[in-house]
């Protein structure tokens, strides 16, 4: 189990984080060398969760709860700077086993649910080609605070190219890469419907529930931090559509509840990654079930290396009609590359 664990935060660390967070980086390979903070992280194992994401956020939130101790000294959200001096290594290991108890409990209680509002400059050229000019039903899997399904209200800059509102105090900057675009919809696709669901979808009202939100945003990462505040905002004065519990249970009622004459469209964002074989399996099932009686298009963005693939797939007559890359995308949506 240790063995198995110290390879995930080494991965995490080499691979995912190396050159978007020298401060987690270097701490997961520490952790992943220290048989006592691996033991320590076993509580969150067993329930599907990427571990090193759940510590690494159990120790943030509990600095932005107002925790003192010199490690924070790293954290720029609560006055530290990433790029400190010293190894963070040694303080990091402190402050741990000074809230082994209160870590144990976020790591046994807490989900990665990352509400990455970039991530909707990945899925709106999916959703415009899938929607061709039709009225579309919007649902998420795995929706966490719900903020990706009101994709409709913000700005968007994709190099030189502008869409969405120009006013919205959320405004979205995603780098396109290589020698296509992304095609841009001349208006968004007019969303009817619109439903979240998640084992435990966040109340955007609840200040504890969005700290654990602010806490799984990497720390060097200010302005995904920023972004994060303002769509926050925003959606207090509409709250979207959410609905706890397992999607595999409440997805039939969803289909029901959606109508009939618009393009059902199910978005997923590393959401199945954390599902077993056979829940995926489960899911398919669904979906081919459902596409007996009407089109579905599936817009998913779910972990590959090196770089997660934004796929459209549309099913109809029971059957996936056709599956196609779009684009290989940043894991956040700083990035597109358009196939």
């Amino acid at each position: 189990m240790l063995a198995e664990l110290a390879e995930q935060f080494r991965r995490f660390g080499e691979r995912e984080c190396a050159h978007v967070s020298p401060l987690y980086a270097q701490l997961a390979i520490g952790i992943a060398n220290d048989t006592a903070l691996l033991a320590l992280a076993c509580a969150g194992s067993g329930r599907g969760q990427p571990v090193p994401n759940l510590l690494l956020a159990a120790v943030q939130y509990l600095l932005l709860g107002g925790e003192r101790h010199r490690l924070a000294s790293f954290y720029p959200a609560v006055g530290g700077a990433a790029d400190a001096p010293g190894d963070p290594f040694p303080p990091f290991r402190h402050f741990c086993w000074q809230h082994s108890v209160a870590i144990q409990h976020l790591l046994a209680t807490r989900l990665v649910q990352t509400n990455e509002v970039r991530r909707c400059a990945l899925t709106l050229p999916a959703l415009a080609i899938a929607a061709a000019d039709r009225p579309i039903a919007l649902i998420e899997v795995g929706a966490s605070a719900g903020l990706n399904l009101l994709l409709d209200t913000y700005g968007y800059r994709y190099g030189d190219q502008r869409i969405g509102d120009p006013e919205s105090p959320v405004q979205i900057i995603c780098a396109p890469r290589g020698m296509q675009l992304p095609p841009m919809p001349t208006q968004f696709p007019n969303i009817a419907f619109r439903l979240g669901l998640d084992l435990n979808p966040i109340n955007i009202r609840d200040h504890d529930a969005t700290r654990w939100l602010r806490a799984l945003i990497w720390p060097e990462q200010t302005d995904r931090a920023d972004l994060l505040e303002r769509a926050l905002l925003l959606a207090e004065a509409q709250p979207p559509p959410l609905r706890a519990g397992d999607a595999l249970t409440l997805l039939p009622t969803a289909f029901a509840e959606t109508p009939s004459d618009v393009q059902l469209c199910i978005v997923h964002t590393f959401t199945l990654n954390q599902f077993s074989p056979a829940m995926r399996e489960q899911f398919t099932q669904l979906i081919a079930a459902e596409a007996q009686h009407r089109r579905i298009a599936i817009v998913s963005v779910e972990w590959r290396e090196p770089f997660p693939p934004l796929t459209l797939a549309i099913w109809q007559h029971g059957t996936c009609a056709s599956a196609r890359e779009l684009a290989i995308c940043d894991p956040h949506g700083a990035w597109i590359e358009w196939q």
